[in-house]
């Protein structure tokens, strides 16, 4: 009866945001009930998960709040700044240098912060439309590899080091960038190579996307608070749910993990990672399930928090996101699995 009761709690977790628009909205709200409802169902309740669930999310909501206001304060002169590199580098480097460094520095900046200054460098570059999308969906794949090798970077990362601090892993800050940074970095450069050829070579100047509103002291507060929110509903539901990871997930072979979570394309990533790792899995596990998780994530808009906050602010259209995103997450998810199969021989 427990794990029919869980079923279901998953499917709604999975489902509802993409059918049901309110949802959506308050996805924050949405997960916290169903985090408290895993929990009440599986009596997983204890001080020690109540503890856990304040104090986890405090170091990703902090770094998000603090350069928030850093950032907002410099907006003007990071819009001056631009204009000078791109005419200094020339649009080919500067393209290749910023797709590989915001992917890097997400790690430090957080995820969202990352998004946000994408979001005020397609506001200033005055490309054509196609090509801005087509650099704001590279550049959001590269914030979703860079930023899963701490857990500051992103909540997929903030989860993952929260359920495997513990025995046989015992993970630190630099657990995900010692097991993962081999695949992740590799790809940032890349990302940047794709860039040139995807951006500077056909670029034409044209008006482009921009920005319609700009952020103010409310707005990073709130993002802040829904961060917060956002993560203890995971600490809830990963707790929640480990009576399954014990009993299924941890069985599944990691080749199978790997594809199985393609649906991270639809469903947020870190939502995912609470739901599926686990100590009990081993580190081939582990692996194949986070780079296909950090993989799928940027496909389609919902699959990532930069994808989200850039589609959103600039306008971009779930169609013309997935023209691009679609098979460059498909190319990626072939040849990493490759690499996957022949390190695991």
């Amino acid at each position: 009866m427990v794990i029919a009761e869980l079923i279901l709690i998953l499917l709604a977790v999975f489902i509802l945001p993409f059918l049901i628009k309110k949802v959506e909205e308050e996805l924050e709200i949405f997960l916290f009930i169903m985090g408290v409802l895993s929990v009440t169902i599986t009596k997983q309740w204890s001080l020690h998960l109540i503890e856990e669930a304040l104090i986890e999310p405090v170091k990703i909501t902090l770094a998000v709040l603090i350069a928030g206001f850093i950032f907002n304060k410099f907006q003007q002169e990071i819009a001056h700044r631009i204009k000078k590199l791109v005419a200094f580098m020339g649009l080919p480097l500067f393209v290749f240098i910023f797709v590989f460094v915001v992917g890097l520095l997400s790690s430090v900046i957080t995820a969202i912060i990352a998004a946000l200054v994408l979001v005020e460098v397609v506001s200033h570059l005055k490309l054509d439309r196609k090509t801005e999308i087509k650099l704001v969906v590279l550049t959001c794949f590269s914030i979703g590899f860079g930023a899963a090798l701490t857990p500051i970077g992103e909540p997929l990362a903030t989860i993952a080091i929260s359920k495997l601090k513990g025995e046989p892993y015992n993970a630190g800050f630099f657990f995900l960038l010692e097991h993962l940074g081999f695949y992740i970095i590799p790809a940032l450069v890349v990302f940047g190579i794709i860039a040139i050829f995807w951006i500077a070579k056909n670029a034409k100047e044209a008006t482009g996307l921009k920005e319609e509103k700009k952020e103010d002291a409310r707005s990073i507060l709130i993002r802040g608070g829904k961060v917060y929110l956002f993560v203890m509903a995971l600490v809830f539901l990963g707790s929640g749910f480990k009576i399954i990871i014990d009993m299924y997930i941890s069985k599944i072979p990691f080749f199978a993990l790997y594809w199985i979570n393609m649906v991270s394309a639809v469903f947020d990533n870190a939502t995912l990672v609470a739901a599926e790792i686990g100590p009990s899995m081993n580190i081939k596990q582990i692996e194949g399930a986070l780079l296909g998780l950090i993989i799928s994530g940027g496909m389609l808009i919902p699959g990532n928090i930069p994808n989200i906050i850039a589609a959103s602010k600039l306008k971009i259209k779930s169609k013309e996101w997935a023209k691009i995103g679609v098979p460059l997450g498909l190319v990626f998810l072939i040849i990493y699995f490759v690499f996957l199969i022949l390190l695991q021989k």
